[in-house]
């Protein structure tokens, strides 16, 4: 119990401001602050970093399809194979698909497109931004033609980009250029189709926006010459696709499945480097404002070194001298620690309620920050924040244990 009283003594003795020597201080002061915005600014970036993150994630989940399956070798997926899915995967949904290549052009405007050929009702049940698109046309058609909806053949729902970009509104025609090219007398032809706008879909990511063009099934059955009940694929909707397509592999080992993160390794791999190497850097933020913690206790163990040779003839031990140290050091590292978190509370509190920072939600889907603080970093930024304000103190509350008491007092 003397040894814990002394300690807390000689902390909170040593915690106050020296008017002899201001300078020791002011470092103290310095290294509190340094340590809680270092805190406060890794546990605020982490937070972007993981908004933006899981923004693009949700995105891609949705316009890149959870799994999708086609076709390992010549026989393509059909109505057969569709029903035996449903059976055996009940917890799954299922929207089949024909998918090809074409040039969309409007006048002397041309750009490359991924053209969808899809069962719509089944598309909207998967793809909630292509369901926002389809009950969109469907009041459209409520309000202007006074009936309900109903796809037919030639019919197109285009991204918001491509229609912005080539002026498009709702019953236009667009001009579709495919792949697949008719014999005539003298040479071989593209096959070409004018498609009705009915419907704009905006997923966010200006790529998908672009170049994604969804119309019926039969249309591109009879632009392909492909039988009815044929597919070229099938996209699959599943809450766990990473357990799920191990599964589906087993299942149907004739078939390819591919999922959506693997559609997407390298930038999911670029999005992780670039968060290590944000973790790093504002890392070392804390690690420079650690220094001034060393600075400031090795000035303390200079300018006490005659009290603490008195304390250690008169019965203190080095032990109780280097926990003195020790606990100083790691009071105002973990205090300014503490008061950093809090700071980052408070900020991340303003910018998810209040309109402080605003995007261009043209380009990101949205005007607010997407901001999400994982567990996993807010532990990994307060240990790391601790192991290097406790490795920090623990040089300076050495060196304090290492004077001489009868060479300190004979000199001064």
């Amino acid at each position: 119990m003397a040894q814990r009283n002394l300690v807390t003594y000689l902390v909170c003795r040593y915690l106050r401001f020296n008017k002899t020597q201001p300078f020791i201080s002011i470092t103290a002061i310095l290294a509190f602050w340094g340590v809680s915005i270092g805190v406060m600014v890794l546990i605020v970036a982490m937070a972007l970093m993981n908004g933006f993150d899981k923004e693009f994630e949700r995105k891609l989940f949705i316009m890149n399809y959870p799994i999708t399956m086609v076709s390992a070798g010549f026989d393509r997926p059909n109505i057969e194979l569709l029903k035996d899915l449903e059976t055996n995967f009940k917890h799954l949904q299922f929207s089949p698909f024909i998918q090809t290549q074409a040039l969309s052009k409007v006048g002397n405007s041309i750009e490359g497109a991924v053209v969808f050929g899809i069962d719509f009702e089944r598309e909207s049940a998967i793809n909630p931004v292509f369901k926002e698109a389809l009950l969109s046309t469907q009041r459209t058609f409520e309000e202007r033609l006074g009936e309900r909806y109903s796809p037919e053949t030639f019919q197109i729902i285009i991204g918001k980009t491509l229609q912005e970009q080539f002026h498009l509104h709702f019953d236009s025609n667009l001009l579709l250029i495919f792949t697949q090219f008719n014999p005539t007398a003298t040479s071989l032809t593209p096959t070409m189709k004018r498609f009705n706008v009915v419907g704009i879909f905006n997923s966010g990511l200006i790529a998908y926006d672009k170049s994604y063009i969804y119309t019926t099934l039969e249309a591109l059955q009879a632009i392909k010459a492909m039988s009815q009940n044929t597919y070229d694929g099938i996209h699959i909707y599943s809450k766990n696709p990473q357990k799920d397509i191990i599964t589906l592999k087993e299942k149907y080992p004739y078939m390819h499945f591919v999922g959506w993160w693997e559609q997407n390794g390298n930038f999911f791999a670029a999005l992780a480097l670039e968060k290590r190497a944000l973790f790093i850097v504002l890392m070392l933020i804390i690690l420079v404002a650690s220094l001034n913690i060393i600075s400031s206790l090795l000035m303390t163990v200079m300018n006490r070194r005659k009290e603490i040779a008195l304390l250690l003839t008169m019965g203190a031990s080095s032990e109780e001298i280097k926990k003195t140290f020790l606990y100083l050091g790691n009071t105002i590292g973990i205090s300014g620690i503490l008061v950093g978190a809090i700071l980052a509370a408070i900020i991340l509190f303003l910018l998810a309620n209040f309109p402080i920072i605003s995007l261009p939600a043209d380009v990101y889907g949205s005007d607010k920050l997407p901001l999400e603080l994982s567990l996993v970093d807010l532990m990994a930024i307060l240990i790391g924040s601790f192991i290097i304000v406790f490795l920090s103190s623990y040089y300076p509350a050495e060196k304090a244990t290492q004077i001489d008491p009868l060479q300190v007092l004979r000199n001064e």
